[in-house]
């Protein structure tokens, strides 16, 4: 869990300064593979190339889906809504944590969903107004980005329960971002634009965002999520939207409703509670 809530903290910077200081402004495309491409090269040094193929091909799967296209999905959003949209849209992540794990094990667990279902419930009471007119596409492309996050890391999760006698994470993980990569490469060959960082502080938003928020960030998110149950994974994906909405409040001066924020944060840490006391000693094999 502390992987986990740390991460948090760090992203929660990331939803702010992709909005306000490089949506529209720099190429999308170019910014994601700019942050891949450093925090691949931040774990080349790392790397212990001879793994069996099945785990090798499967990290690089993982980062395809929840880096790689997931990334595509997320900078295009932020063309279409505002920060905090963003974020609310990302409340329906936790049910398909906890959906596609059951899946990979093939059982459904109804705690788990009961307790992301209450997760999803307070970020929804967070903020739940002032919707733009690109209501609809925007909570498509959002819920695009959910997916393949949902995907990557119960992916990540389950692949290294299935290899239990794995290399240390960290000389696994560039792998991972090798498969992101070779999704954001062709995709900005093909169809990235002109718009490049013209400024100081751009460039450093994305040296920050590719070396801090993907490079560190991914690696110990997923570490952490091999350590957590699947109903604590899903409810610490819902954790972001008031650390987010908090950072973009504070700093930005953005108008937030302080009272459905505290309410709404109150309910996903009871959620969490809810899954560590009632759920957490029945799963202790997750763990």
């Amino acid at each position: 869990m502390p992987y986990l809530v740390a991460v948090t903290l760090l992203w929660a910077f990331s939803f702010s300064l992709i909005g306000v200081y490089l949506a529209g402004a720099v190429d999308s495309y170019f910014s994601v593979f700019s942050r891949i491409l450093m925090a691949t090269l931040l774990f080349m040094p790392f790397m212990h190339w001879r793994q069996p193929p099945r785990l090798a091909l499967g990290l690089m799967a993982c980062g395809a889906l929840q880096l790689g296209l997931m990334y595509l999905f997320y900078y295009q959003s932020f063309l279409l809504l505002t920060v905090p949209e963003v974020l609310i849209f990302t409340v329906l992540t936790p049910i398909y944590v906890t959906l596609i794990y059951d899946l990979l094990h093939r059982r459904f667990n109804p705690g788990y969903l009961l307790t992301a279902g209450l997760a999803v419930v307070g970020a929804l009471v967070i903020r739940f107004n002032g919707l733009s007119h690109d209501y609809w596409l925007g909570f498509a492309v959002v819920q695009g980005a959910n997916l393949c996050f949902a995907l990557g890391q119960v992916g990540y999760k389950v692949l290294m329960e299935r290899h239990p006698h794995h290399s240390p994470q960290h000389r696994l993980f560039g792998y991972f971002y090798l498969g992101a990569l070779a999704v954001v490469l062709p995709a900005w060959l093909l169809l990235g634009g002109e718009k490049y960082p013209t400024s100081g502080l751009q460039w450093s938003i994305l040296l920050w965002l590719g070396v801090g928020a993907s490079g560190a960030g991914y690696f110990l998110w997923n570490k952490g999520a091999t350590l957590v149950n699947a109903g604590a994974l899903a409810i610490m994906n819902n954790a972001l939207v008031p650390a987010g909405l908090l950072v973009n409040l504070v700093i930005w001066n953005r108008d937030a409703d302080l009272l459905r924020l505290g309410i709404g944060g109150l309910m996903i840490i009871a959620s969490l509670w809810l899954n560590e006391k009632w759920l957490g000693h029945k799963h202790k094999s997750e763990r």
